[in-house]
């Protein structure tokens, strides 16, 4: 695969290179340069396919020209060692559930495809690499699970003070493990990231990289949820199918459109409205990024980032396409809060609130995706045990945590000085590449 910018198809970067530089000089985000017809593939999927076989399979189509395919079904088969659960519900609606990870977190699946991907390539290649990374608390608790045994990847993460959770001892570098988490007394953590990435010939010397979905490798650990939905329901179902999903920062929406273009049969997607993603006044969707032109805008964030210009990339040599694809549905909190109930009483089911906005939106659009028998599957991102707070303030009570859920929630006290400055991270960064 060769990755090209979504701001100038003229930069085209071999696959490695981009997974570790993140994103292009010009600002924009990594994308395929070009896409593959992998339907007789995806047709011969069934209920039997593991879901470690269909990301080593599409690995494999997807980057070639770089890695056999034992080494494709190698790096899934480390990242995966839990698959999504789907559950039918009615007829015509199903759950996908991607909280069957490390930490019950969706990221789960991106996170630790891009450790395994980055993990190969280093040990093939040679070399190490770092992640640099912000962090309201949940990213450690991941990468603690997805790092340990790597011998060529640490992570340098950032986190306001006293927010860190779900690290232990023997994660932390200084008891031998990968992850350096720095704290910080403000919210400029952020910012000094920034800062050490705009120090290029640094972040190049280091391999500095990212592991949120700013990164494509990151992104692409999301690809493989819709093959395996298709995989499970096809022999069930004889209509389109359609999923609805919470938008979070558009990675699992983005994720979806792929796998459609590299076709997968998909209806649609269903979403609650954003300020970024919503609708003109006839109801179709409107992305309003596409107002601004590209001269015009921000470099993409590699501390906070947005896959809308992806999205915009999708969709850019068809802007119709978009409008009869994506189904955005302006939702209240209110709202919400019934569908989730609507979810518990009808199905058993506890959502926390990125689930019933999804389900909201899903039954404010039901004519558009039902009336001629369309199928619906609703994405359930995170473990409500998460939100046990969410649940019990709008169902009367909630579910229980497991232990996975209580180690990734335990708090993590550091009792180290905070950083205060950019210099401080690249000595950070300096010492766990040595």
């Amino acid at each position: 695969m060769i990755l090209t910018s979504t701001r100038n198809p003229e930069i085209k970067v071999p696959f490695s290179k981009g997974i570790i530089n993140s994103i292009p000089q010009d600002g924009g985000l990594y994308v395929p340069s070009s896409l593959q017809d992998l339907r007789r593939w995806i047709m011969y999927t069934d209920e039997n396919t593991s879901f470690q076989n269909i990301a080593g399979t599409l690995t494999s189509a997807f980057i070639n020209e770089e890695f056999s395919p034992i080494i494709c079904e190698k790096i899934a088969t480390e990242a995966f060692p839990h698959e999504p659960v789907i559950k039918q519900l009615d007829d015509n609606l199903f759950t996908l559930e991607l909280y069957h990870g490390f930490t019950g977190c969706h990221r789960d699946y991106g996170v630790s495809y891009l450790c395994s991907l980055l993990e190969t390539m280093l040990t093939m290649n040679g070399g190490k690499a770092v992640f640099l990374d912000y962090t309201r608390g949940e990213l450690g608790s991941i990468l603690a699970k997805t790092l340990k045994g790597k011998k060529n990847l640490k992570a340098v993460l950032l986190c306001k003070k006293g927010e860190y959770r779900g690290l232990n001892d023997e994660d932390l570098y200084w008891n031998g493990g990968n992850i350096y988490p720095l704290e910080t007394e403000g919210d400029n953590g952020k910012d000094l990231i920034r800062e050490v990435f705009a120090d290029t010939p640094f972040a190049e010397e280091y391999n500095l990289t990212v592991a949120n979905t700013a990164n494509f490798g990151r992104l692409m650990g999301h690809f493989f949820f819709f093959p395996y939905a298709f995989s499970r329901i096809k022999n069930k179902v004889h209509s389109d199918i359609y999923y609805a999903l919470a938008p979070g920062n558009y990675s699992n929406l983005v994720a979806g459109l792929y796998s459609w273009r590299y076709a997968l049969p998909i209806g649609g997607f269903v979403l609650p409205s954003t300020g970024a993603l919503t609708t003109d006044v006839s109801g179709s969707s409107l992305l309003m990024d596409s107002i601004v032109s590209m001269e015009k805008r921000n470099k993409a964030d590699l501390s906070d980032p947005s896959n809308l210009e992806r999205l915009e990339d999708i969709f850019s040599a068809n802007s119709l396409m978009m409008r009869n694809f994506i189904y955005p549905s302006a939702v209240t909190d209110e709202d919400v809060d019934n569908a989730a109930k609507e979810l518990f009483i009808k199905y058993g089911i506890f959502a926390d609130r990125h689930t019933g906005r999804a389900y909201a939106a899903l039954k404010n659009r039901s004519e558009d995706i039902f009336e001629d028998e369309g199928t619906a599957v609703l994405i359930a991102r995170d473990d409500p045990a998460l939100s046990q707070s969410y649940c019990r303030h709008t169902l009367g009570e909630a579910p229980e945590q497991s232990d996975k859920i209580k180690d990734a929630l335990k708090p993590t006290i550091l009792n180290r000085p905070c950083v205060t400055t950019a210099e401080e991270i690249k000595n950070v960064i300096r010492e766990v590449s040595k």
